[in-house]
């Protein structure tokens, strides 16, 4: 009787501790446009999908995209995007019902030779996930391994005066189930229902070039390539068509670390040919006249576009994916560029 007792107390204080954890979650951890992201492809059937960093989530307007070839998509693309989470958000489309015809992977090569950094990258997808099996070996073979804070305190990493701040909005939204988009904008950006995040355009004279992580072959993550080669194998297992695709960066880039970027994009050009996946790469040889690599269309020398330059990508992307797309003859370029492959 006695170890019954114990065995109750100690089920108690447990619900008690998960109810308070649950109480913390609901108020503090704030609503994200990843959430109106998973929500959005959880419930709605697309014909493309989009995957990747904050490159394609910058640079790919769907809205754009669909005003050109017809078909609808949604851009789950987000910086801090692994290939595990790609994996996942795409195990869950399917297991949701809805079946996209194709996936177009936007490849950043940094994402290749790093790991996931501990804290929120870890929860950014899986924190927004409907209970599925998806989410369940998600955490079984990913969350799992991140700092404890993590899991049991989401929102430690998110500054609490900005929660307290926001804790009225946060509560309406979840309790209404709000996904309304007009709160999802700052003095330099804004999130669409679509999922594109547009970047208001900068002054380039006055960026300075961030130190990039140089891409060596060597130190290319097995594990972030078996998550890659396993979304790839996911799609060929139920018929999506996968697509991989590199965006644009600024000239001045591809000059300063044209010898990593060379490495990058030959070592997944033999990558994607082995995976019989179609690889578009506009800093290639071929596609390099496709799209102004001026600093003027972006708004850092990391390749984020401002956003009427990305609503001009995602013309010429939506008709080279087509097909449709009559690449301009190259002119001789004035600085030596990337020999890309």
């Amino acid at each position: 009787m006695r170890n019954f007792k114990q065995i109750i107390r100690v089920i108690c204080v447990l619900a008690a501790a998960f109810t308070v954890f649950f109480v913390l979650d609901y108020v503090l951890y704030p609503c994200t446009f990843t959430r109106n992201d998973v929500h959005a492809v959880t419930t709605r059937q697309y014909d493309d999908i989009y995957l990747g960093t904050s490159h394609g989530k910058m640079d790919i307007d769907p809205e754009v995209m669909e005003s050109v070839s017809q078909r609808n998509g949604h851009n789950l693309c987000v910086g801090g995007e692994y290939s595990e989470d790609a994996y996942y958000l795409a195990r869950l489309i399917l297991e949701k019902g809805f079946k996209p015809s194709r996936i177009i992977y936007e490849v950043s090569p940094g994402y290749y030779t790093s790991e996931k950094e501990e804290g929120n990258n870890y929860l950014l997808f899986y924190h927004e996930f409907p209970m599925s099996l998806s989410k369940l070996s998600y955490f079984w073979n990913s969350v799992r391994s991140c700092n404890f804070r993590t899991m049991f305190f989401p929102w430690y990493e998110y500054p609490l005066s900005y929660e307290l701040e926001n804790l009225g909005s946060t509560i309406r939204k979840k309790w209404t189930r709000d996904y309304g988009v007009g709160d999802l904008k700052s003095d330099t950006q804004e999130y669409h229902e679509s999922g594109f995040v547009e970047r208001y355009p900068v002054d380039t004279d006055s960026l300075e070039m961030a130190e990039l992580s140089e891409f060596h072959t060597e130190a290319v993550s097995e594990r972030n390539m078996s998550y890659l080669t396993r979304l790839i194998q996911l799609c060929k297992d139920n018929g999506i068509e996968f697509i991989a695709l590199v965006t644009p960066m600024p000239e001045e880039t591809l000059a300063e670390y044209g010898e990593s970027f060379a490495e990058a994009y030959q070592y997944f050009g033999e990558y994607f040919a082995a995976q019989d996946v179609r690889y578009i790469n506009f800093n290639s040889d071929q596609l390099y006249p496709a799209f102004s690599h001026e600093l003027t269309a972006y708004t850092d020398y990391d390749g984020h576009l401002n956003g009427e330059a990305a609503r001009e990508f995602s013309v010429i992307l939506a008709q080279v994916l087509d097909n449709t797309y009559e690449i301009p003859l190259s002119e001789p370029a004035e600085t030596e560029r990337v020999p890309a492959g």
